[in-house]
């Protein structure tokens, strides 16, 4: 089974999908930590992203492993808890705008499904990574609410006003890319997470599944 969930950053995409797979046991899939992960390589490599040739050809040479625990693992390095660093969050968007970076990320969580019973969130699960998923999920907020819980989270340095203006780009980026667009599939079940505790969500979509 695939349980495939989209919407923006800061929608608890990442939360509501690691309760679900731990209740249903379940494999959790985090999409977006693979371009993450291809985004702190890039960086600390001092690979100019801009240019998007020779930013493919690093991030080919890199080796991603995925753990069943969640852990993100960079050419033997466990490179998780870093994911969400300030600079990473900045420039994730750009790298994995580039379309070829796409095909390399997708192609890499196709594999890793094959024997595995997932739950994966992202941008573009539901639309392009599974589109055949057995369930799909879309969740939302305002841009406030996300801004707000990240702020809470006490993982970034930047003001309320700063990581909401930093958010609402990242969705205007995400809704233009030229590929893996953020969009909402018409077989998705649509949930506004703004005014919802993650139980409620998840009960949501538990009624789904059943």
């Amino acid at each position: 089974m695939i349980i495939a969930i989209d919407g923006p950053a800061g929608t608890g995409k990442s939360t509501i999908a690691k309760m679900l797979a731990e209740k249903l046991d379940l494999t959790f899939l985090n999409s977006g930590g693979f371009y993450r992960t291809l985004t702190m390589a890039v960086l600390d490599a001092g690979v100019d992203y801009k240019d998007e040739a020779a930013t493919l050809e690093f991030c080919k040479k890199q080796k991603i492993e995925y753990t069943k625990e969640g852990h993100f693992i960079l050419n033997g390095t466990d490179v998780t808890a870093h994911l969400h660093d300030d600079r990473v969050t900045a420039n994730a968007s750009q790298v994995s705008s580039i379309v070829e970076i796409r095909h390399l990320v997708n192609d890499l969580m196709r594999e890793i499904t094959k024997s595995l019973n997932i739950v994966c969130e992202g941008r573009d699960m539901t639309t392009v990574v599974f589109p055949n998923a057995e369930v799909k999920v879309y969740l939302d907020a305002s841009a406030e609410v996300r801004a707000q819980r990240r702020f809470d989270q006490g993982v970034s340095d930047m003001t309320f006003e700063e990581i909401k203006a930093a958010i609402e780009k990242r969705d205007e980026m995400d809704k233009n890319k030229k590929e893996g667009s953020l969009k909402i599939a018409k077989d998705a079940l649509y949930i506004d997470t703004s005014n919802l505790t993650i139980d409620n969500v998840c009960a949501i979509i538990e009624k789904q599944i059943s």
